[in-house]
């Protein structure tokens, strides 16, 4: 089994910034990509930002410019710093593994979600 701990949201206003952490811990082998999801009252789960287990990175239009997504692969964590929020980044953040873990017999890929943290931008 694999666990994934996000913290560093909380209440900023317009244009301010918070960072993301989110530490994965268990029967790791590997970590593929790492992402970050969000979900806003009354919509779908969006796609944020990815960072691949070679460092390339990938981010959804509407952030780019604004977040930086990195990891520190020692540390099994991802990152996500975010810079000049807006009212609409408010949401429920998630992060997302795709990984390589032992399930006590063989290497098997898991897929595991983070209990999501908020992150409110109002004024």
């Amino acid at each position: 089994q694999v666990r994934l701990v996000e913290s560093g949201g909380g209440s900023v206003q317009p244009g301010g910034s918070l960072r993301l952490s989110c530490v994965a811990s268990g029967s790791i082998l590997s970590i593929n990509a790492m992402d970050w999801y969000r979900q806003a009252p009354g919509k779908q789960r969006e796609l944020v930002a990815t960072v691949t287990s070679g460092g390339s990175t990938s981010y959804m239009d509407s952030v780019k410019g604004r977040f930086t997504i990195s990891r520190d692969n020692a540390k099994n964590t991802v990152y996500l710093q975010m810079n000049s929020l807006k009212l609409e980044d408010t949401a429920v953040y998630y992060c997302h593994v795709d990984c390589l873990e032992w399930n006590g017999r063989s290497p098997s890929r898991g897929d595991y979600w983070g209990q999501g943290t908020q992150v409110t931008v109002s004024s």
